[in-house]
C-alpha cells in the first residue's frame, strides 16, 4: 500500500524535528476528511511531555484528547504520529517497538532530513511506501 501524504504534513515534520534540536520532537498526523481515505493532511506537532524527552516521547495529553474529540465531531481522522530521533535512524527504535499498542495507526519518525512511515501492526511495525502529494 501507498500512502498519500500532503507537502504540507511531510514538511512540518520535518520543521518540527529540525526546531527539537537534541530533544524528542512529536505530534499527530491527521487525516483528510474524505471517508474512507488514507491520505495524510495535515502534521500537528505537540508538546513532548515525557520526563525524559532528549530519548523518549510522549505526545501531550490534552493535545491528543482534543484530537479524539475533533474526530468524533467530523474532524479530520487520527492517523497516527511522529517523533523524531535526533542521534538514529528513521526506524523504529526498540523502545518504540516495546510501547507501539499494535493498533494498526501510523508513525512518520525522522532522523535528520530522512523521513520513513511505517504502521503499527500486532506483529510488529510495517514499512510504509509514501507518495508526497504536492498542492
Amino acid at each position: 500500500m501507498t500512502l498519500k501524504v500532503t507537502r504540507e504534513a511531510f514538511d512540518e515534520i520535518r520543521r518540527a524535528s529540525a526546531e527539537a534540536g537534541a530533544i524528542e520532537a512529536c505530534g499527530l498526523l491527521l487525516g483528510c476528511k474524505a471517508e474512507g481515505d488514507e491520505s495524510i493532511c495535515e502534521a500537528l506537532e505537540t508538546r513532548n511531555a515525557h520526563p525524559k524527552p532528549r530519548t523518549h516521547f510522549e505526545i501531550e495529553p490534552q493535545a491528543l484528547i482534543n484530537a479524539y474529540r475533533d474526530e468524533r465531531s467530523g474532524g479530520p481522522r487520527l492517523m497516527g504520529y511522529f517523533h523524531s530521533h535526533p542521534n538514529g535512524k528513521a526506524v523504529p527504535s526498540p523502545t518504540d517497538q516495546a510501547q507501539a499498542p499494535g493498533d494498526g495507526r501510523i508513525w512518520a519518525i525522522a532522523a535528520g532530513r530522512d523521513v520513513q512511515f511505517w504502521r503499527d501492526e500486532p506483529g510488529g511495525f510495517q514499512p510504509l511506501d509514501i507518495l508526497i502529494e504536492e498542492a
